[in-house]
C-alpha cells in the first residue's frame, strides 16, 4: 500500500469555522458542541437574504438535525411547515426521532416524519422529515406546495429519481409563488458532497455555503498495483490490520452485495482460527438491505471484550448509517448498480466502479469519532480515472412512474421538463409508450391522462401494479391482489441464511405454488395472518417478520385508498385463476414464451432470451407462458417473480399489443 495523509477539508465559496465538542450527557450542550453551531447566526443571516441556498456540510457537521431547528427557532418559517426530505425512509424516521428528542417534543407533535405508508405528523407539526417520494406525492394535490414555507432537500448528492424530479417541481413551485398571492418559498439544497457549481447554476446562481465538519484526520492508503481479485485483497487487508491494530479498533469493509458478503464472512472466520494466540478474536457482521432488522442492529453494539468487530457492508453504510467504533475502512472501489435499457424493460444489474464522490463518502466513515485509516484497494491512478460523480439514477431507470407523476401535475411536455440532468429522450418516449399501452394516457390528445390514468396516479405504486389493483374490480379479487401487491412493495420477505439454506427451502415448501411466485406470496400472507403474525412462526419458517409487518401496513393503507376510489372489497376465495388473469392486465408487456430448446423468449419486440431466476418457485419447471415482474441481467438475463398464464389471457388483456406477436395456442 502507498501512504497518503488526507484531512477532510475543502475550498468553497463561503467558509465558516467549526466549534468544539460539548458534553455528550446534555442535549443542549451537545447541540452547542456541533460544528454548525458556531456558524448558526451567520447562516441565518444569509438565509434571510436569499430564497435559495446550496449548503455543503461535511460529515458530522450537524446540518440535517440542526438547520431545521435553527430555522424554526428564528421564526424564519413563519406560519408554514419546514420540510426536510431524505432519500431513505430509515434516515427520515431516525432523524425525526432524534430532533423530537432535542426539541423535548413527542414524535408527531412539533416534529414528525412521513414516509410511504407511515405518517406520524399532525396539524401541530412544524418540522417534517419525509422521503422525497412523499413530497412528490403531495405535489399532485398541491403543485405549489403552499403549506410549506421552507423546503430542505437533503442528501442531494445521492441523486435518486425522486430527488431529481423533486428538484424540478420545487424549483417550479418557488418560481410560481414569487408571482402569486402565496408567500415566497425558501429552498435549501444540502449535501455532504456534490457538484456545487452544477446545483448553483440550476437554481439561478444560488449562493453556496460551506460548513466545516468535525471530521478527524484520516490516513489514506492506496494499493501499490491494480487488484484483479478485490475480495481476496480485502481479506488480506483485514488481517494486515487485525494483526497490528488494537482490538478496540473496528473495521468496515465495503462490498457489492449479499453473495460477496457471505463469501468473505466465511473466509474471515476460517482464517481467524489460524491467527496467533496474541491476536484478538473477531466478531464478523454482515450489513445489507434485505437483512432482518434484528441482525442489522447488531452492528451498533460493541464487540465482546477481547474481540474486534468487522462489518462487511454494501453501500448502505456510505451515508445512511453511522457505526460507532469504526477506525479502519476498506474500500474495494466497487458497487452493484442497476441501469435500465429503454425499449426492452431490461434492468442490467452489474458490479461497476464507484465514483470519486462515493470514494470520499466511504473514506469519511473512518473519521467520525477519532482519527482513522482508509485502505483503498485500487491505485491512486485508478482513483483519478473514476468518474467525479455517480451517474444520476434518473438517467438509468424506468421512467414510467416519473412520467405518470408529471402528467398528473398537468405537465404535458415531459420531454422538455426542467430536469437537473435530463434523461435520454429514448427513455422518456419509452415511458410514454408504456403508459399508453396501460391505458393511462393518450399521446394523440397531447399526452392527456385518461380517467384510468388519473386513478392510477393516486396509488403510490409503479403504474403496472396500480392498474392491477384497479382491475381487481373486474375479477372480484381485491383482497388477494392487495396482499400480493403489498408483499411486492417491501424488501425480501424470505430469509435464507447461508448456513441454513436446505432447512429454509424445506420450511417453505408448504407455501410453494405451481402457478408461480405471486400465488406463493399469497399463500405466505394467508398463513401469516392465520397465526396472527406470530414471531416464532416467522422464525421457524424463515420469514422476515419486519417485512411482513410492513406489508400488512401497506395493505391496510392501499385498502383505504381503494375505498376512497370506490373500488369495492371482494375476494375470489380459492379461485386463483381470477388472480392470475388480473395480474395479466398489468403485466402483459412482461410475458415470455417457452421455446423448443427449453429457453424462454420475451414476447416484446426485442424477443430477448431469458431464464427463470433460481429464487423462483418455478425454477425447475417449464410452463409454456409466464409473466415476470422484472428482468435482471447478472451472469445472464433472468426473470424474477413469475406467474403462469394462459396465452388467451394475454390476447384478452391487450389485443392490439399482441396482434403482430406470434402466440401459440
Amino acid at each position: 500500500m502507498n501512504n497518503k495523509n488526507s484531512y477532510v477539508s475543502g475550498n468553497r465559496k463561503r467558509s465558516w469555522s467549526s466549534g468544539n465538542g460539548g458534553d455528550e450527557n446534555c442535549i443542549a450542550n451537545r447541540r452547542r458542541g456541533l460544528p454548525i453551531y458556531s456558524a448558526k447566526q451567520r447562516f441565518l443571516s444569509e438565509i434571510r437574504r436569499t430564497h435559495t441556498a446550496i449548503v455543503i456540510g461535511e460529515t458530522g457537521s450537524g446540518k440535517t438535525t440542526q438547520i431545521p431547528q435553527y430555522l424554526l427557532e428564528s421564526d424564519l418559517a413563519g406560519y408554514g411547515v419546514i420540510a426536510c426530505t431524505q432519500p431513505r425512509r430509515v434516515a427520515a424516521i431516525t432523524i425525526a426521532e432524534r430532533v423530537a428528542l432535542e426539541q423535548n417534543s413527542e414524535l408527531g407533535d412539533e416534529v414528525g416524519y412521513c414516509v410511504r405508508f407511515d405518517d406520524t405528523t399532525s396539524s401541530k407539526t412544524r418540522i417534517k422529515y419525509m422521503t422525497d417520494g412523499m413530497l412528490l406525492r403531495e405535489s399532485i394535490l398541491d403543485p405549489v406546495l403552499k403549506k410549506y414555507s421552507i423546503i430542505i432537500l437533503d442528501e442531494a448528492h445521492e441523486r435518486t429519481v425522486h430527488t431529481d424530479v423533486l428538484l424540478g417541481i420545487v424549483k417550479g413551485a418557488q418560481e410560481h409563488r414569487t408571482h402569486s398571492i402565496h408567500p415566497p418559498l425558501k429552498v435549501i439544497v444540502m449535501s455532504a458532497t456534490m457538484d456545487v457549481d452544477h446545483f448553483s447554476h440550476y437554481f439561478n446562481q444560488a449562493p453556496v455555503f460551506y460548513i466545516q465538519g468535525r471530521q478527524h484526520p484520516i490516513q489514506l492508503l492506496y494499493a501499490s498495483e491494480p487488484q484483479s481479485d478485490y475480495i481476496h485483497a480485502a481479506l488480506v487487508a483485514i488481517f494486515q490490520i487485525h494483526q497490528k491494530a488494537p482490538a478496540e479498533e473496528d473495521i468496515l469493509v465495503f462490498l457489492t452485495g449479499q453473495e460477496e458478503i457471505e463469501s468473505l464472512l466465511k473466509a474471515v472466520k476460517d482464517v481467524a482460527q489460524d491467527c496467533p494466540d496474541d491476536c484478538p478474536g473477531v466478531q464478523v457482521l454482515p450489513l445489507y438491505a434485505s437483512l432482518p432488522p434484528s441482525m442489522q442492529m447488531k452492528i451498533f453494539n460493541p464487540a465482546p471484550r477481547g474481540k474486534r468487530k468487522i462489518i462487511l457492508s454494501t453501500n448502505i453504510a456510505e451515508t445512511s448509517v453511522t457505526i460507532p467504533g469504526i477506525k479502519h475502512v476498506i474500500d474495494t472501489g466497487r458497487v452493484k448498480a442497476k441501469s435500465f435499457k429503454a425499449g426492452s424493460g431490461l434492468d442490467i444489474l452489474r458490479v461497476q466502479r464507484i465514483s470519486q464522490a462515493q470514494a470520499w463518502q466511504r473514506m469519511g466513515r473512518a473519521g467520525r469519532e477519532s482519527s482513522g485509516n482508509c485502505w483503498r484497494l485500487y491505485t491512486e491512478e485508478e482513483y483519478e480515472n473514476l468518474k467525479p460523480n455517480t451517474v444520476p439514477e434518473i438517467q438509468r431507470s424506468n421512467l414510467s412512474s416519473v412520467v405518470l407523476h408529471l402528467l398528473s401535475l398537468n405537465i404535458r411536455d415531459v420531454l422538455h421538463f426542467d430536469f437537473l440532468d435530463p434523461p435520454s429522450k429514448e427513455n422518456l418516449v419509452d415511458a410514454l409508450n408504456q403508459l399508453e399501452l396501460l391505458g393511462a394516457m393518450q399521446q394523440r390528445n397531447n399526452n392527456e391522462l385518461t380517467s384510468l390514468g388519473k386513478q392510477m396516479s393516486v396509488f403510490p405504486l409503479e403504474p403496472r401494479l396500480s392498474k392491477i389493483l384497479i382491475s381487481s374490480r373486474q375479477y372480484s379479487c381485491l383482497d388477494e391482489v392487495l396482499a400480493i401487491v403489498s408483499m411486492l412493495s417491501v424488501e425480501s420477505i424470505l430469509i435464507t441464511p447461508n448456513n441454513k439454506r436446505e432447512e429454509a427451502h424445506a420450511a417453505r415448501k408448504k407455501f410453494l405454488s405451481s402457478e408461480g411466485d405471486h400465488i406463493t406470496y399469497l399463500n405466505i400472507h394467508k398463513a401469516y395472518r392465520g397465526v396472527g403474525g406470530n414471531k416464532d412462526w416467522c422464525h421457524d419458517n424463515f420469514i422476515n417478520i419486519r417485512s411482513m409487518k410492513q406489508a400488512e401496513e401497506i395493505r391496510k393503507q392501499l385498502r383505504d385508498l381503494c375505498i376512497r376510489e370506490n373500488i369495492p372489497r371482494s375476494t375470489c376465495g380459492k379461485d386463483t385463476t381470477s388472480i392470475r388473469k388480473c395480474l395479466t392486465v398489468g403485466l402483459f408487456m412482461n410475458a415470455a414464451e417457452l421455446q423448443r430448446d427449453g429457453t424462454y423468449k420475451t414476447l416484446d419486440n426485442n424477443r430477448h432470451t431469458v431464464s427463470i431466476h433460481p429464487s423462483s418457485c418455478l425454477f425447475q419447471c417449464k410452463p409454456a407462458y409466464v409473466l415476470y415482474q422484472e428482468l435482471v441481467h447478472t451472469s445472464k438475463c433472468y426473470m424474477r417473480n413469475l406467474c403462469v398464464v394462459d396465452p388467451d389471457w394475454l390476447n384478452d388483456a391487450a389485443p392490439s399489443y399482441f396482434r403482430n406477436r406470434c402466440i401459440s395456442r
